[in-house]
């Protein structure tokens, strides 16, 4: 299939009308008019994402700096091989999604989600510069670990490699694989790294270290309703695109991210951390790659329940909810999420 050009920023002589808008491979003329969008799931996402603003001072981390001193060796080790690849994960979204997403995209209430992505990303590396800092008094031990655990560093050139895929050969259909591969990411590569610091946060340890996880995990739920939409609304636009080979290409990288993450999961937790066995942590990861396939209209791979529900309590915000780890009464009212608007 022919290359695809990314579109031009300033485009005058665009005629393109409401209708003719679409996803990627449009003619728009540059200009970003949010009183006529083609896609209100976008302009409903982007309220939901403005309204979800944080910041990392607010979390309080002091507990954190006395509870990494006692954790025992294996949570210790967990912790920071956990915080050096969501660094890396954030890092690379950070970019990716502005240099390999967003110059194909041609519908600008949607370029302006994903500029919203980007933001939100770099702000979770900076909450994980606050972590870091406040546990460590040798900060690039952690943020080098990337480069120096074989485990890590195989992870992330398998991820790293798969969206390098669009930039060498931009087709119409790699951008449609890189929309199924920012999904997966989104939704399935963040999240043995999240269950296991709710699994110390569920022991008692490291409270704010869980508290930011779920700030980054609500910001990282958006994240993927979008590239959701952003999926379904290609399908309506492109069918022809959609073909049975798509879908078992599709499949591939959700059976990728199973065996991966579920590597990964493991070779984290060693079997030595309170509620996360590996046969539990299998069974969330393909729980996991099933969701992102029915949300988008495919059967599931592996027809299995979730195993540890609990997490799911951690990662949701009420209009008015108590802290779960402190007990405070905190108003989250702007982190609410309607999925009925998507």
């Amino acid at each position: 299939m022919s290359e695809i050009k990314t579109k031009l920023i300033y485009n005058p002589n665009s005629t393109e009308s409401l209708n003719d808008r679409r996803t990627f491979g449009g003619n728009p003329d540059g200009m970003l008019n949010f009183t006529k969008p083609k896609y209100l799931w976008a302009t409903n996402l982007w309220d939901t994402m403005e309204a979800n603003t944080w910041f990392p001072k607010e979390v309080q981390m002091t507990g954190d700096t006395k509870d990494y001193k006692y954790l025992t060796p294996p949570e210790k080790r967990m912790y920071d091989l956990v915080l050096s690849q969501l660094i890396f994960m954030d890092s690379l979204q950070t970019n990716n999604i502005m240099d390999n997403m967003n110059p194909y995209i041609t519908a600008p209430e949607i370029n302006a989600i994903l500029s919203r992505q980007s933001y939100e990303e770099a702000n979770h590396s900076k909450s994980y510069a606050v972590m870091v800092e406040s546990i460590s008094d040798n900060t690039d031990l952690i943020y080098d670990m990337w480069k120096t655990d074989p485990e890590l560093q195989k992870k992330n050139k398998f991820i790293a490699d798969t969206f390098a895929k669009l930039g060498e050969e931009p087709t119409h259909k790699n951008i449609v694989l890189a929309m199924f591969a920012n999904q997966i990411l989104e939704g399935m590569y963040f999240y043995a790294g999240f269950a296991s610091m709710y699994a110390l946060g569920k022991s008692g340890k490291m409270l704010g270290s869980s508290q930011m996880i779920r700030f980054i995990q609500r910001d990282e739920i958006t994240h993927l309703l979008l590239f959701q939409n952003l999926i379904i609304s290609t399908k309506q636009e492109r069918p022809e695109l959609f073909t049975k080979e798509l879908e078992e290409e599709v499949r591939q990288m959700v059976r990728d991210a199973v065996r991966i993450e579920s590597d990964w999961g493991k070779y984290i937790t060693q079997g030595q951390i309170l509620g996360l066995t590996d046969d539990i942590i299998v069974q969330y990861i393909q729980y996991l790659g099933d969701q992102r396939l029915i949300a988008v209209g495919y059967e599931p791979e592996y027809g299995v329940k979730h195993p540890i529900p609990w997490v799911d309590g951690y990662a949701s915000f009420n209009d008015q909810r108590v802290n779960f780890f402190e007990g405070n009464v905190v108003n989250y009212s702007k982190g609410s999420i309607d999925f009925d608007d998507f």
